[in-house]
């Protein structure tokens, strides 16, 4: 499979997400709220603070997405998905409910948080082989 389709999957999948949940702070600020609420401390329950970071995040994805500002943009996208990782880490470490969270609490499905982590430290490893990003398509054409 050509490394080229893979990373530009990797860009739009992870980009992809950050634009869903900046859809969500947008449209439906009250479960952006509950999200916080419940695995953030509230720290990003204020109701004002949504429009602000949807729009924001749905600007950041659509970057990814297309590979504009790469140098910048993946390691912000890299900083926002390891902080929703950190925010759940008791999923991570213990998904199946064994020691640190109990039959009604624990959740498999955001075990897959570590895997789109790991997607976006894989972009920055292999940035400079993503040749089918926005970036790299602007550089060749001025060589």
């Amino acid at each position: 499979m050509p490394k080229n389709f893979v990373l530009l999957l990797l860009r739009l999948s992870t980009g992809l997400l950050l634009v869903i949940w900046g859809l969500v702070k947008f449209k439906a600020p009250e479960a952006a709220i509950g999200v916080s609420d419940k695995y953030y401390g509230g720290v990003l329950s204020a109701e004002g603070l949504q429009m602000p970071l949807g729009i924001a995040q749905i600007i950041l994805g659509l970057l990814v997405c297309v590979g504009l500002f790469r140098k910048f943009v993946l390691p912000v996208q890299a900083v926002v998905l390891g902080l929703g990782l950190a925010a759940i880490w008791q999923y991570i470490a213990d998904p199946l409910g064994l020691y640190l969270l109990d039959e009604t609490s624990r959740n498999l499905l955001f075990f897959p948080s570590l895997c789109v982590f790991a997607a976006a430290l894989a972009q920055i490893a292999f940035k400079q082989d993503d040749n089918w990003s926005l970036d790299a398509v602007l550089a060749s054409r001025k060589k």
